[in-house]
């Protein structure tokens, strides 16, 4: 049997961290950042966790379900 294919779009975008979650960029970042408050930018750095409700289907994504 063929080996399972993984979306390659999302393991470009995607990480799966040691206790199950899913770590991901954030949006908005890239350019026209001068009309974004300071507050605004700064919160939008770092990576963020992916919510329950989407985690199932990206896993299935990256064949770790």
């Amino acid at each position: 049997m063929p080996k399972m294919k993984t979306n390659s779009g999302a393991l470009k975008r995607f990480k799966v961290k040691k206790n199950g979650s899913i770590k991901r960029g954030s949006a908005y970042r890239s350019h026209i950042l001068t009309k974004m408050t300071q507050k605004r930018k700064r919160n939008l750095r770092g990576p963020k966790t992916v919510a329950a409700v989407d985690a199932t289907r990206i896993k299935r994504m990256l064949n770790k379900a």
